[in-house]
């Protein structure tokens, strides 16, 4: 079968930022050398996110539907929706701390949701300035936004379900750009890694609020058998339990993240959710690989070219959640036509 993807697609666009025949801009994410938005243009939802650097180029990620989309605001929040996919995205200025702001757009996204009909978030992102560093109060500032994020989902009836895959991860600067994608009729399965403690669960030594998401989420659209359904692969990273591997290795940092990606979207993972269907390395579009150190490009550039040969990959040289993480991979196994 050949795997091409339907409905609202992201893809990379090219300088020119080109839009398929027939396709409409629903929602566009600029990783570029500056933050910008989030903001409307003509009925499109937009955001700039500062991600670019000497050697990584700037490139714009864009998702598109079938149909006109109409857009809007929110609380703070920009949005487009087409009647089945919802694109929004928000910005939380710079600041001493992060939780209650971080709490307070997640309330205002899953509220949005809730007005708009569309119950079902599938992929969150989240780009996080100085992510590493400490905020006002002495705590890294990712854990401070994991309690903001924690608190919002704690106010969800159904908790852990309702988490689906998500990136968190560093930027250049800008505070916190956010982005969140949901549908109104797709079937949201999250998957989790038979070699990972789900995020949700790590311990207390990670901070006082454990992370939100899933390891990745297959959304199928209405109609659709559920292993015909696209894959969102959520940042991953070199970890098994919830412990980090091969401190100061990248070359098998980069390696165990391959693998981590490789067994959850695998036929024997899936089937330990109670899922069908599977998937190989080679599947997988769309990627996004986040390098720490600007000297580790070459050996993170080998291992991702012999792994994803036959897919565009672009590379970014920001911080990862954790200091003594080198490189986090992710991507999108895209739906069957």
């Amino acid at each position: 079968m050949k795997r091409e993807p339907i409905d609202s697609a992201f893809q990379f666009a090219d300088e020119a930022d080109t839009v398929p025949d027939g396709r409409h801009v629903l929602g566009r994410v600029m990783f570029g050398e500056r933050p910008t938005g989030p903001a409307l243009r003509g009925g499109t939802s937009e955001i700039g996110v500062h991600m670019a650097s000497p050697g990584f180029d700037p490139f714009s990620e864009i998702w598109t539907t079938g149909v006109p989309a109409t857009g809007g605001e929110h609380r703070g929040l920009v949005y487009a929706h087409d009647g089945e996919y919802l694109f929004c995205a928000g910005r939380i200025p710079e600041a001493g701390t992060y939780r209650d702001a971080t709490r307070e757009t997640y309330e205002a996204a899953f509220e949005l949701m809730d007005l708009l009909d569309y119950p079902h978030v599938f992929r969150m992102w989240n780009y996080i300035g100085r992510i590493n560093a400490d905020n006002a109060e002495g705590m890294e500032v990712y854990r401070d936004f994991c309690i903001g994020r924690a608190e919002a989902f704690e106010g969800k009836p159904d908790r852990v379900h309702c988490m689906p895959a998500a990136t968190g991860i560093g930027s250049r600067g800008g505070g916190v750009a956010l982005v969140f994608l949901a549908t109104r009729t797709g079937t949201i399965q999250n998957i989790e890694n038979g070699r990972q403690v789900p995020a949700y669960a790590y311990p207390r030594r990670y901070g006082p609020k454990p992370p939100s998401f899933a390891r990745a989420t297959r959304l199928v659209p209405a109609g659709m058998s559920e292993e015909h359904g696209a894959v969102y692969v959520s940042g991953t990273a070199s970890i098994t339990g919830h412990l980090t591997r091969h401190a100061g290795d990248i070359e098998a940092q980069c390696a165990l993240a391959l693998e981590n990606i490789a067994h959850l979207v695998s036929d024997a993972n899936l089937a330990r959710g109670g899922l069908s269907g599977g998937h190989d390395l080679k599947d997988l579009h769309r990627l996004k690989v986040y390098v720490r150190h600007v000297e580790h490009l070459p050996v993170v550039r080998a291992a991702c070219a012999t792994a994803f040969p036959a897919t565009r990959i672009s590379y970014l040289n920001v911080n990862i959640c954790r200091a003594d993480l080198l490189v986090e991979i992710e991507g999108v196994v895209p739906a069957v036509t």
